[in-house]
């Protein structure tokens, strides 16, 4: 792959701790990973799976974003990523193999974005107060969104945003799991609702995962993980001796959890109704995990020690084991957002 470094001088960046470096080792090494420095100059920053920067780019907005999951997100040949402080979304552009990704375009946001999600011919956007929906055509995703609901609470606790089916499914960390219906086009359509059956005890639904008509919600400050499916929750399980599971990702038949406070990554068994954790551990960190998620056989995790941020990528195999590949070491605390993206012609799916 040929490389391109953009602008290299805005931040001080190193790789450290490289495992696995050779080349053509893994069928996935040409796979890239994606995560926002999320400073003040925001920019989109592009390793390859050996730690290697291949690309920084300004994201043409500021960032700022915390406290939320799902601030990059990635459908074929496009790439989202949010701008908090600047109330806009960058949508970056592949357009083939060994090719830098473009800015695209800066589509304004109802008020401060936390979270993006691709689905249904629409980008999703998760601003502080707002759900809304942008459709895409032959030029992009539009800069008019073509629906919005309120938030259930809307007082800027608002965490991530996935599509479930014909809805969406929102997190607030004001202690609201909702949902909202699309139209067969795909926009939003009507007011956001609480799903039925949310436990007694909830406490900060903070991160989700979604395939079908499934979400795992985190419940982190109750030390919860449940799963909502038609309107309500079904099951909820307990993170046993991991405290606050908070942003999860699907592997299968795997859930894994990254729980900030106990520095750590867990491995949840997921079937029907069933959540049931089988590996209290598969992988730790120093710092306190932010952000994770799977794609190709890989996992990469952002954790932050404050002064400093971390990606870590992982083989994945197929018991849903962890095993370090690469660790790179960012010079900025405030990292955020993570997408893994395949190295063939465009993104693919």
């Amino acid at each position: 792959m040929k490389k391109a470094i953009f602008g290299s001088a805005l931040l001080g960046l190193m790789v450290a701790g490289t495992v696995n470096a050779q080349p053509g080792a893994h069928w996935n090494d040409g796979d890239l990973v994606v995560t926002s420095s999320n400073t003040a100059n925001n920019e989109l920053l592009v390793y390859n799976t050996r730690g290697a920067l291949v690309e920084q780019s300004p994201t043409g907005g500021s960032g700022g974003v915390t406290g939320n999951a799902g601030g990059i997100a990635q459908n074929h040949d496009r790439l989202a990523v949010v701008n908090f402080g600047s109330g806009n979304v960058s949508v970056f552009r592949k357009d083939g193999a060994g090719t830098p990704l473009r800015l695209e375009k800066l589509v304004p946001a109802l008020n401060n974005p936390v979270s993006v999600a691709f689905g249904h011919g629409h980008l999703y956007i998760l601003t502080a107060t707002y759900i809304e929906s942008h459709p895409i055509d032959r030029d992009g995703v539009s800069s008019i969104a073509d629906g919005k609901a309120r938030l259930v609470v809307a007082d800027g606790s608002a965490a991530q945003v996935g599509v479930i089916g014909g809805q969406l499914v929102i997190s607030e960390k004001s202690n609201a799991i909702e949902t909202a219906d699309l139209t067969d086009q795909g926009s939003v359509s009507g007011a956001t609702r609480l799903v039925a059956n949310i436990p007694a005890n909830v406490n900060a639904p903070f991160g989700l995962a979604t395939r079908g008509s499934d979400a795992y919600v985190t419940i982190a400050h109750a030390n919860e993980i449940s799963l909502v499916r038609n309107d309500a929750v079904l099951t909820v399980t307990g993170s046993g001796t991991q405290m606050a599971p908070c942003w999860v990702t699907l592997d299968g038949p795997f859930l894994f959890s990254s729980n900030s406070p106990s520095h750590s990554v867990s491995r949840y068994s997921v079937n029907g109704h069933k959540i049931v954790q089988d590996a209290p551990v598969v992988a730790s960190f120093n710092g306190a995990p932010t952000d994770i998620t799977y794609r190709d056989s890989l996992a990469a995790v952002i954790d932050g020690t404050g002064s400093a941020s971390h990606v870590s990528i992982f083989d994945v195999d197929g018991d849903g084991n962890f095993a370090l590949k690469s660790v790179v070491t960012i010079d900025s605390g405030s990292t955020n957002g993570v997408a893994i993206m395949r190295g063939d012609d465009g993104f693919n799916d």
